[in-house]
């Protein structure tokens, strides 16, 4: 599982100026070289980071995630995550990350909260 690759699709929300990120494999300190600068030239008002196909992520995945969050919120942007499991959502609350990062169950229920 640690080892697996990490793909990724982008797509149009339902309202304009949100894209939806599905990410599919573990987001880790191996899979992200690719994908990072990629990840940060996309600049929509509002970003929904599906994580239902993503089992794992580790301390470089969350620094990721975290430094996106921080460069959308100086520039009037979202950054919202969807459909974690349990073991991401451990993480996150461990590392009291779920107090700034917006997480909600499923991709239409994070575009239902804008």
């Amino acid at each position: 599982m640690l080892d697996d690759p990490l793909s990724h699709t982008y797509a149009a929300g339902k309202k304009d100026g949100t894209t939806i990120l599905k990410l599919v494999g573990p987001l880790t300190l191996s899979t992200i070289f690719g994908f990072q600068n990629e990840f940060r030239s996309q600049k929509p008002q509002v970003m929904i980071v599906d994580l239902s196909e993503s089992p794992y992520m580790d301390s470089a995945g969350l620094g990721l995630l975290m430094n996106y969050y921080v460069s959308a919120e100086n520039n009037g942007r979202k950054l919202l995550l969807a459909g974690a499991n349990h073991r991401i959502v451990a993480m996150l609350e461990m590392t009291k990350v779920h107090t700034v990062l917006k997480t909600f169950p499923t991709v239409e229920e994070a575009e239902a909260s804008l």
